[in-house]
């Protein structure tokens, strides 16, 4: 019974985080400053948007990937890059001491532009993009991520996606596990 206990208190707990990041939905992104190396520019969430649906660029993000020597191929892949995990097993993932390292280490790739409270936005935005479909794209952490501006440092942002990987492979399988048990 304890383990129901702890399996409805972590659902309670990501649905607040959720409902919280939905209701932020007003307050989400709608513009990025890209980083790489020395180059920064701000584009509208809209220009990315279209780059992973169409592969289209607009003038300052095309600007923004030919001077970072970027191709946009790159970055459309890199937008739609799912990571598959539960709502669930990323809350309980979030709220363990290599979760809270996890969100340290990406919050520096992806924050606020006040650089303030990177990590709970970051929590909230991880949540409310793997809420729909248990999957979570960077592209759909972006449109919900809690902040009308964000900073997204573009040459760190696989090495951010691999300690994702890296701190929920292990949740996705214990899940797993515990999903095949009757209880």
């Amino acid at each position: 019974m304890i383990a129901g206990w702890k399996t409805l208190l972590s659902m309670g707990g990501c649905l607040a985080v959720g409902l919280a990041s939905l209701g932020a939905s007003a307050d989400a992104a709608e513009q990025v400053t890209l980083t790489y190396g020395f180059f920064s520019m701000t584009v509208p969430i809209a220009d990315l948007e279209k780059l992973a649906t169409t592969g289209e660029t607009t003038g300052e993000l095309d600007q923004l990937l030919e001077m970072s020597n970027q191709e946009p191929e790159d970055l459309q892949a890199t937008l739609n890059q799912p990571v598959e995990l539960k709502p669930t097993v990323l809350d309980m993932a979030l709220n363990s001491p290599p979760g809270e390292w996890m969100l340290d280490r990406i919050s520096e790739t992806i924050q606020p532009s006040s650089g303030e409270g990177g990590r709970l936005a970051l929590r909230a935005a991880l949540i409310g993009a793997s809420a729909n479909d248990d999957q979570l794209t960077l592209l759909e952490l972006m449109q919900v991520y809690p902040s009308p501006e964000i900073v997204v440092q573009g040459d760190r942002i696989l090495e951010a996606y691999g300690y994702l990987n890296q701190v929920l492979e292990p949740f996705q399988d214990l899940a797993e596990v515990l999903d095949s048990v009757p209880w």
